[in-house]
């Protein structure tokens, strides 16, 4: 019976482990120790043996590695692709005629968003942030956008929109998926994340257009050489603990290079004529190939008839498609024989970020994997049948005092992800969030993938780039020269707004 369920020194070391997580998030500070130690005493009360213990640390840690592995390889073949991209500026001339549009800062704003939104959805922000405050943003503000306005709507399109659903690398959906339990479809949270964050995203934009239209002005040149002549004031100096990608594009931001017209014309005509053409090429041969993954992913669930990808199907999908274009690339960039020796670089230059971006994940996550049975087993060396549920049974013994309210539990659930997103990153507190969908969600007849989409909202539009200014916001904020604290003053609104409404709409529509 349920309600039998007695609790032992496991389930209070877990319980101990997870409240020693959250209050580290809340002060700033990396979690990967606290989830070593954790992960010792629960194996440790588990087990009884100090040397399974010792063991288990590095189990969970290569269980985490084991599952969450796919993750590694689809970033390192997506980073592989643009390094090559970029030896033949199709980075570059992907984005550079939206430049001539840009006649307004209304138009300006709008065209600012969707495109940071394209390319962070694709490649994450890394790559987005400097290319697009580098090209896009200096033709803006000369279109009488604010800079002020500008970073809002690259921080929200780009760390916002773009990175809480992950929707294409698929990371962040994996994680929480993962964590969640082994009945909960990486996909469905993917689905659910991309719609939550278009309504949060959607609201954010809007509002923040509405707060900042007043102070947009006519079209001047003026404009560019008045910014161009600020400093980045207050921007630079409030590097934090953030980790992933945040810590790399964060670097070196307060005298961030802007591209001009001259500037774009002389980058390109540094390329020979042939090379030129394939860089013409492959700038709408790779958003197209890229719009292709997109189709297949989203027709079948669209009535079509088509196959739906299953289980790991998309994330492969979409690292098979880089790493083709990838090879491509590199071989009319340097050649069918330089080409054997390059590819390899570029996906061992891919791996090392990867790497930097994710590695820290894998003993956070392995320690909340031993809350669910499935991955308990394998980190203890049992079978699933004998392996303890710990985290699923402290919510059964607790459910008494648990409201049964779906709101207050995606509220709740909310909160938990926005407090995890406290220390700069987003994804380090997607195996909590995740752990508690899976639990809470069947006490309250909640899906446990809506539960774990709106955790991942909390965790990334907090940590990810938009309400903390010790994350990836200094580089946009560096990038527009525009002091970090006056960005999180203004989006602290539009993005909280955004966020209860998109965690209300998820408990009403599934």
């Amino acid at each position: 019976m349920q309600n039998a369920i007695t609790l032992t020194a496991a389930h209070w070391f877990y319980l101990a482990g997870v409240a020693a997580v959250v209050v580290t998030m809340i002060f700033r500070a990396n979690v990967v120790v606290p989830s070593v130690i954790a992960t010792f005493f629960v194996v440790l009360a588990l087990s009884g043996s100090m040397i399974s213990a010792l063991g288990g640390i590095f189990t969970a840690s290569l269980v985490a590695a084991k599952e969450l592995f796919n993750i590694f390889l689809v970033i390192a073949f997506m980073t592989a692709l643009l390094n090559a991209l970029k030896t033949i500026q199709s980075d570059v001339r992907m984005v550079e005629p939206f430049r001539l549009v840009m006649k307004n800062g209304h138009v300006a704003y709008f065209m600012l968003a969707g495109i940071t939104y394209v390319i962070s959805l694709f490649f994450w922000p890394t790559p987005a942030v400097p290319l697009v405050s580098a090209i896009l943003l200096p033709a803006a503000i000369a279109a009488g956008l604010p800079p002020l306005a500008g970073a809002m709507a690259i921080a929200i399109a780009g760390q916002g929109m773009a990175l809480s659903s992950d929707y294409v690398i698929g990371v962040a959906p994996g994680i929480s998926a993962k964590a969640a339990g082994a009945g909960v479809s990486a996909a469905l949270v993917a689905d659910r994340a991309l719609m939550l964050s278009l309504i949060t995203g959607v609201i954010a934009l809007g509002l923040g257009y509405l707060m900042t239209r007043k102070n947009f002005k006519s079209a001047s040149p003026l404009h560019l050489e008045k910014w161009q002549a600020t400093a980045a004031n207050g921007t630079a100096d409030l590097g934090g603990p953030g980790t992933f990608e945040k810590a790399e594009i964060a670097h070196g931001t307060e005298r961030a290079p802007l591209a001009t017209e001259s500037d774009i014309d002389a980058l390109l005509m540094l390329q020979s004529q042939r090379r030129n053409r394939w860089s013409k090429i492959f700038a709408v041969v790779t958003p197209l190939a890229f719009l292709a993954v997109v189709l297949v992913m989203v027709l079948p669930k669209m009535g079509t008839g088509l196959p739906d990808l299953k289980g790991g199907d998309a994330a492969a999908l979409v690292g098979g498609v880089a790493a083709l274009l990838m090879m491509l690339v590199t071989l009319v960039s340097v050649g069918p024989r330089r080409m054997l020796d390059v590819c390899p670089d570029h996906v061992t230059d891919g791996l090392v970020f990867a790497f930097k971006a994710m590695g820290s994940v894998l003993p956070i996550a392995g320690f909340f994997f031993l809350g669910a049975s499935e991955t308990a087993a394998q980190v203890l060396g049992v079978t699933a049948d004998k392996a303890p549920s710990l985290l699923f049974e402290l919510v059964q013994a607790g459910k008494d005092f648990i409201p049964d309210s779906r709101i207050f539990v995606a509220f709740g659930v909310l909160l938990v992800g926005m407090i995890t997103g406290i220390d700069g990153s987003g994804f380090s507190g997607l195996p909590l969030t995740g752990a508690l969908s899976g639990a809470l969600g069947p006490v309250v007849g909640l899906n446990p993938a809506t539960l774990a989409a709106v955790g991942q909202m909390g965790a990334v539009w907090t940590g990810g780039g938009t309400l903390i200014a010790w994350s990836s916001l200094i580089a946009v904020a560096g990038f527009a020269r525009v002091p970090v604290l006056e960005a999180v003053r203004m989006l602290m609104l539009p993005v909280l707004i955004g966020l209860a409404v998109a965690t209300l709409a998820s408990t009403m529509i599934w």
